[in-house]
């Protein structure tokens, strides 16, 4: 059974779910005690100095009208890229050349400040977020977030930005990964990303969690209001089931730095759709960018990619993945499988071109050396399509050397063949072959 702080951490954050001591899932905002009797909570005195909560921050005020929690996360990064190819031809025969980095970077600024206003009910999350890599690109310094409304532990409505349930890692675990702020480059290729919406979420029962949201586009960070069309047709859907503890950890993370004494399983399904147009993407080296791209890396936007005189406009994006993972005593084996669907094609000259179907797969393994300080992990996925079937493994360790998740080293080797994906705040370019490496000092309290 989870502590209490877990469920606390989580209602503070205001954008995930948690277990309280009790084991009552918790919605947004809520203690477990409001949330089962429908009552406003105690209120508490105000504190002379800020209390400190850990995944949750510092309690920055705490009175009858209000609560304010202040995060921050960040991290330095020393990248290698010098052992890639300089350069890839991709399907269409069209050589393109590499950037090949090594650099050091104090690679992301998080700073989101989180609460409730005149009800516990009433939930925001707002932040200011930077990606210092991206220095001169669109969206790399983002203010943001979201509202909501907690109703019971079944319902919580929310609008704002956040990210797409289309993926096990856009749920709301960041950063809580095995490696630093880099999903595999599966998951990275077929996820949507962090966009303006509306959502329902909630549980079903007590072991299954559901989340629904529709939003302007699959990537709005970087994208104008005017470049977005009048139609919210993008969906998304998600479902957990949690059959054996009823919980996954802290934020339903990767890894098993809970230690769980119990085998804790999860089961995911999630489903994407959207009419994603040309004019609605956000550049290539925008931060957290969602491009829909071929399997070799090309962006299906890009004009004559097909053919001379071919050009998409806009297409539908049909996305299912299905995930599964289980933890015990510090160890886990997690793995996600994606199918997406492109169709329905729109622009100059697309009334010949097909369907495309890609597939793909991830497996992370982990555990935890030194309970609390010492993890270790080995990771691999793989994308299929008709213009090429790129692959990655990858091993790493997290230092964990205050016995805290708050601070952490991170070293990360992989091995990649034509990554279909990449931007500046990605470890790897479109089109990376070889080796590569990483090195990460991340604060996150």
């Amino acid at each position: 059974m989870l502590a209490r702080s877990f469920g606390t951490a989580a209602c503070l954050l205001g954008r995930t779910w948690g277990y309280d001591d009790k084991g009552v899932w918790v919605s947004d905002g809520c203690s477990a005690e409001f949330v089962v009797a429908g009552a406003v909570p105690e209120q508490k005195e105000k504190q002379g100095a800020p209390t400190y909560v850990p995944n949750a921050g510092f309690l920055l005020f705490d009175g009858e009208k209000g609560q304010v929690y202040f995060r921050l996360f960040s991290y330095a990064r020393y990248l290698n890229q010098r052992s890639l190819d300089p350069s890839y031809v991709d399907s269409f025969g069209v050589p393109h050349d590499i950037q090949q980095r090594q650099d050091m970077q104090l690679a992301k600024f998080f700073a989101p400040f989180s609460g409730w206003f005149l009800t516990p009910s009433f939930r925001y999350y707002l932040y200011v977020w930077s990606s210092n890599a991206s220095q001169g690109d669109p969206a790399q310094v983002v203010g943001a977030g979201n509202l909501s409304y907690a109703f019971n532990r079944y319902l919580t409505v929310g609008a704002g930005i956040t990210s797409l349930p289309a993926v096990r890692s856009t749920e709301g675990q960041f950063p809580y990964w095995l490696g630093v702020d880099d999903r595999l480059i599966a998951d990275e290729f077929f996820r949507g990303s962090y966009t303006t919406g509306a959502w329902l979420k909630g549980e079903i029962a007590t072991k299954f969690k559901y989340m629904a949201m529709v939003a302007n586009n699959l990537s709005t960070l970087g994208v104008s209001a005017a470049q977005i069309d009048n139609k919210f047709n993008t969906q998304s859907y998600m479902l957990q089931w949690l059959p054996t503890t009823g919980e996954f950890g802290l934020y339903g993370t990767f890894g098993d730095f809970d230690q769980h004494e119990t085998v804790a399983t999860r089961v995911g399904v999630h489903y994407t759709f959207s009419t994603e147009e040309k004019q609605s993407q956000p550049n290539t080296n925008g931060i957290e960018n969602s491009q829909i791209r071929l399997t070799d890396g090309s962006v299906i936007f890009t004009p004559d990619l097909f053919a001379p005189g071919v050009t998409v406009n806009t297409v539908d994006y049909n996305m299912v993945s299905v995930d599964a993972g289980i933890k015990n005593k510090g160890r886990s084996l997690e793995g996600e499988f994606y199918w997406r669907h492109l169709n329905d094609f729109t622009g100059l000259n697309t009334g010949g071109l097909a369907p495309m179907d890609d597939y793909g797969y991830q497996l992370q393994s982990s555990a935890m050396i030194v309970p609390k300080t010492l993890q270790g992990y080995i990771s691999g996925s793989q994308i299929f399509g008709e213009h090429g079937d790129p692959w990655e493994v990858r091993a790493g360790a997290n230092w964990y050397f205050m016995k805290d998740r708050g601070l952490r080293l991170n070293g990360e080797w992989m091995y990649v063949r034509k990554s279909p994906v990449g931007y500046t705040a990605y470890p790897m370019p479109v089109g990376a072959n070889g080796p590569l490496f990483h090195i990460n000092l991340e604060m996150n309290f």
